[in-house]
């Protein structure tokens, strides 16, 4: 894993400093949850915005159901009996 070091303002340092004090490990999980959400809503925004400039037409969105439905419940393995 590799160490940031990023400058805060003070306003930011306080408000977080009630959530996950310094002192504990919580800063750095809250620090490192805070990074990947922000991107994965970046990424997020940028397929929606994609989509939106170039939606599939409807050759090209191919879609097989038999791909996504489940299969046949069959019920549960029958175990041979015990004689």
């Amino acid at each position: 894993m590799k160490q940031l070091l990023i400058e805060v303002d003070d306003d930011t340092v306080q408000r977080l400093d009630k959530i996950a004090p310094a002192r504990s490990r919580q800063r750095s999980a809250f620090i490192r949850a805070a990074i990947q959400r922000a991107l994965w809503e970046i990424e997020e925004r940028r397929t929606r915005e994609a989509y939106t400039r170039w939606p599939d037409s409807a050759e090209e969105a191919y879609f097989d159901a038999s791909l996504w439905e489940p299969a046949q419940h069959r019920g549960p393995a029958k175990r041979p009996r015990r004689r």
